[in-house]
């Protein structure tokens, strides 16, 4: 079993917001603003669970003081 701890569990990066400039207008299906909000749906679900783990830790941290 691989060694876990809290300490070594990096957060999610967040995405990166296209800025208004790298819209072409065009109306691309996907557009670049389409799957910004993709990737930041992803990155909120990793966030959510990262935080759980960090609290889980801290938790099991407690319990064992």
């Amino acid at each position: 079993m691989p060694d876990f701890s809290a300490q070594n569990d990096a957060p999610p990066v967040p995405p990166e917001k296209p800025g208004d400039e790298e819209c072409c207008r065009s109306g691309c299906d996907p557009c670049i603003f389409d799957l910004y909000a993709q990737e930041l749906e992803r990155y909120r679900a990793a966030l959510a669970a990262w935080e759980q783990r960090q609290q889980r830790a801290k938790d099991v941290q407690g319990s064992a003081a």
